[in-house]
């Protein structure tokens, strides 16, 4: 059987944040992932105001009733079987005003997964929009793909690009089998030129170049299609099974597995049951399946009838589609498959990416503060600083209860025992351990699902979570069990962080109603019963850490792994950088497209600006006021430049990237991409740094008893509108302002951003919280790196690919600001 496509890439081990995955010692298996789809061509992202005819009846206009009328008024030439639902996990920013509205598309009352629309809106007006809705001609969506003229996918072209793959595949088996990956040196573990992703530069770099979407769209092989146990049957419209059993063939990092699956899927369909529910939204009855007993997942998948959008030379097809959602143990993917026979697998997004506030009343409990002994809030990792004695610092803007305090009501392990309140009817819980409202932080030695029961130390009614923390060097045999000797401090670090991280996001406006992730909400809004889950020592892999992002209400998922990369092993929930880098996925993506839509940053610029974000706010946060440049995974890949082509740095001779370095071989993938957009960041940070100074500490002050901000010397002095109303508040110093701009940009842009709309959403980000006095020195500093308005890309494909030219000019407006 012809190898996959996407299991030979997947293979590789490029997944979540830190691409090496190397060293043979102890490996328990290689994650593998998936992430493709169709580019849409006709998506457009406008970040000036819209005007329309008949939208706006003045400033003081709900916001919902303007977005209403806008998308009537642009959507009119549609077809008549084309019609919209404003989703439900729309919101208000406390902080800017703006009112961010998500609307989703449907054609004959079924939904088009892709075709979205995002409003921003302040006083009556339309600030900017990003709209992905389709508008071709109506067609039988019950007509195959094929037989309305899609690519066909039998080609000999197709054919030959497969046994192309198949030879690049057999390569990097036999380079990742016969070299070490590490060459020992004295008491040092070094990194070898064999290491995964450099192998991947080498054998794969010019692979986007080498498709077509005719052949790209199409990941998987045929044998569904033609196997005797579908004999007879040609539409599959009415079940899911099949096609999430051809996904499953594909998805499964188990090679024994798929093959059984192929060679005797009746054996696995027979034991999979479905289960149906409908669903009303906005008038629209939605038909879903939960599926038992599939292959591989670790719980049943949800699935639901959807079309999706595929490029049809020059125009667009709608393709009806089976949607699931799939839960691995190192995965979580949301799939669409074809209805229709074959089954081809369309598009997949791994969930698992290697502000002012009134202050809510405190709940009636107390509990004594946590004191931990860890590396200190900027401390990135052991060789720049010692451990300290910090108190449980939590933020009573965004942690109110404090990091140990959670309602029994939402608490899993009291749930689990089916507790509703304390033995006096309290109805908080106060925990002595690594687990609260925000976070549940714990071994995973197994590197199993399972979580709630795993290991967490306990530090009794003291609440001192003081554990020594001095790995010794010992044989290879031996390290192992060295590293698991500190877990207690591992896990203690891993919450300390993990909770500041929380904390910080939500005070420049990730909260409740935009996604955040608590178990508890206190009445503010959003999704509850999502805190962050985080392993420590994670026992799946090695040299390597990931994040899972399902929409709002689902808990995400950290997995920190050990790096074997030095004697004794480095521990990376000890390297700050990479837990702020991994929480960061979830920002990012509960915040592009809106907080119920996580497969906005899956593939292409889109995710790897989801990379970069994080690498970005990683050394943001460890930056300090005497300039210097950084590297990401340094510490723990035991490497001075780091896990990254280049260091971010000002100097071009330390880092040259570009916007056309995205052309390169060997920036195709998500990892390349995020470096070059965590670059421009950088720049343009540094631009806002030397304009408005540096501040030392990126926590806003302390809300008031009446939840007021005052400015301190954190904020510029605050402002009112003529009706008395105070205007946001603006940081006054250039670390803290681009924070706030990048945060606030990502809740503007489209679903599916390109570079061109990150851009664009901070430059209107900071024309509503400045008024744009900084609009020339964004744009400067964007055209310094080729991201300038006139910079292109032609022919731009799935895994980001194209051909890019430069910009480094800037609007005529801004000629005198260079």
């Amino acid at each position: 059987m012809r190898r996959l496509l996407v299991a030979s890439i997947a293979a590789l081990g490029l997944a979540g944040a830190f691409a090496h995955s190397g060293g043979n010692d102890n490996l328990i298996r290689r994650r593998k992932t998936l992430g493709f789809g169709p580019v849409h061509p006709h998506a457009v992202y406008h970040a000036e105001p819209a005007y329309s005819s008949s939208s706006f009846v003045g400033a003081n206009s709900d916001p919902y009733e303007v977005a209403q009328r806008f998308v009537e008024e642009i959507t009119r030439d549609s077809s008549p079987a084309s019609s919209f639902v404003i989703r439900k996990d729309s919101y208000t920013d406390k902080s800017t005003g703006v009112t961010h509205i998500y609307v989703r598309q449907y054609m004959h009352g079924i939904e088009v997964a892709d075709g979205d629309i995002n409003l921003n809106v302040k006083d009556g007006v339309v600030l900017s929009y990003g709209d992905s809705f389709y508008r071709g001609a109506e067609q039988d969506p019950f007509i195959p793909a094929l037989a309305r003229g899609l690519p066909d996918v039998h080609t000999e072209h197709c054919v030959s690009l497969f046994n192309e793959l198949e030879t690049r595949a057999i390569q990097i088996e036999e380079l990742v089998t016969n070299e070490e990956l590490y060459s020992t040196q004295g008491d040092q573990v070094a990194l070898g030129r064999s290491d995964p992703s450099a192998i991947a530069d080498e054998v794969y770099g010019d692979l986007p170049y080498l498709f077509d979407w005719n052949c790209a769209h199409v990941q998987t092989p045929f044998v569904m299609s033609y196997h005797p146990a579908f004999s007879g049957q040609e539409d599959s419209f009415g079940d899911p099974t099949r096609a999430l059993l051809q996904f499953m063939i594909a998805a499964t990092p188990n090679e024994k597995l798929a093959q059984k699956l192929q060679v005797n899927p009746s054996e696995y369909l027979d034991k999979m049951q479905s289960t149906w529910e409908t669903h009303f939204v906005g008038g629209h009855g939605t038909i879903s399946a939960t599926v038992d007993n599939v292959p591989d997942a670790v719980s049943p998948v949800k699935a639901k009838a959807a079309f999706v959008q595929v490029p049809n030379g020059d125009s667009t097809s709608l393709e009806l589609v089976w949607k699931f959602e799939v839960e691995m143990e190192d995965n979580w993917y949301e799939a669409a498959v074809s209805a229709a026979l074959p089954h081809r697998i369309v598009s997949v997004v791994d969930w698992a990416s290697d502000s002012p506030m009134p202050v809510a009343p405190i709940p009636p409990t107390e509990h004594k503060p946590g004191l931990y002994k860890v590396f200190a809030w900027g401390v990135n990792d052991p060789t720049v600083g010692n451990r300290s004695d910090e108190k449980e610092n939590f933020d009573r803007a965004a942690s109110p209860a404090g990091w140990h305090s959670l309602p029994y009501a939402n608490d899993p392990l009291m749930l689990a025992t089916r507790v509703k309140s304390g033995p006096k009817g309290e109805t908080f819980r106060n925990t002595t351990t690594t687990w609260g409202n925000n976070v549940f932080a714990h071994e995973n030695w197994d590197g199993r699902n399972d979580w709630m029961y795993n290991y967490r130390p306990d530090a009794g009614k003291e609440m001192v979570f003081d554990y020594p923390y001095d790995p010794q060097v010992t044989d290879r045999t031996d390290a192992l069990d060295e590293a698991k000797k500190h877990i207690n401090a591992t896990v203690t670090q891993l919450f300390y962080t993990a909770n500041l991280i929380h904390d910080l996001y939500y005070r420049y406006g990730f909260d409740e109603v935009s996604g955040n992730f608590q178990q508890h909400n206190f009445g503010r809004g959003g999704e509850e019963n999502d805190a962050v889950i985080t392993n420590a020592q994670d026992g799946s892999g090695y040299n390597n850490a990931n994040f899972m992002t399902p929409p709002d209400g689902q808990n995400g998922r950290c997995r920190m792994y050990l790096w074997n990369t030095a004697m004794p092993y480095r521990d990376g929930d000890m390297e700050a950088g990479i837990v702020i880098h991994e929480y960061s996925h979830g920002l990012s993506t509960r915040l592009t497209g809106g907080p119920a839509n996580s497969g906005c940053l899956g593939w292409g610029e889109s995710g790897g600006m989801g990379e970069g974000w994080g690498d970005f706010l990683a050394t943001t946060i460890r930056s300090t006021k005497k300039y210097s440049d950084y590297a990401m995974g340094a510490w723990a890949a035991n490497r001075p430049t780091g896990i990254r082509n280049y260091m971010y740095s000002l100097n071009t001779t330390i880092n040259p990237s570009t916007y056309k370095t995205l052309d390169k071989p060997g920036y195709w993938g998500v990892h390349a991409i995020g470096e070059v957009w965590a670059e421009l960041l950088w720049v343009v940070s540094q631009r806002l740094i030397s304009k408005y100074g540096f501040v030392d500490t990126l926590f806003p002050p302390e809300p008031l008893e009446n939840g007021t901000i005052p400015e301190g010397d954190f904020y510029r002095p605050a402002e009112f509108t003529e009706a008395g109303v105070r205007k946001p508040l603006i940081p006054k110093h250039g670390n803290s302002l681009i924070v706030q701009l990048v945060i606030n940009a990502m809740k503007l842009q489209p679903c599916r951003p390109s570079f061109f709309d990150a851009r664009d959403a901070i430059i209107s980000a900071d024309q509503i919280l400045t008024g744009g006095e900084n609009h020339c020195d964004l744009w400067v500093a964007f055209a310094e790196r080729g991201l300038g308005p006139d910079a292109s890309v032609e022919g731009r494909t799935p895994w980001g690919g194209g051909v890019r030219t430069n910009d480094f000019d800037v609007p005529t407006k801004c000629k005198s600001s260079q």
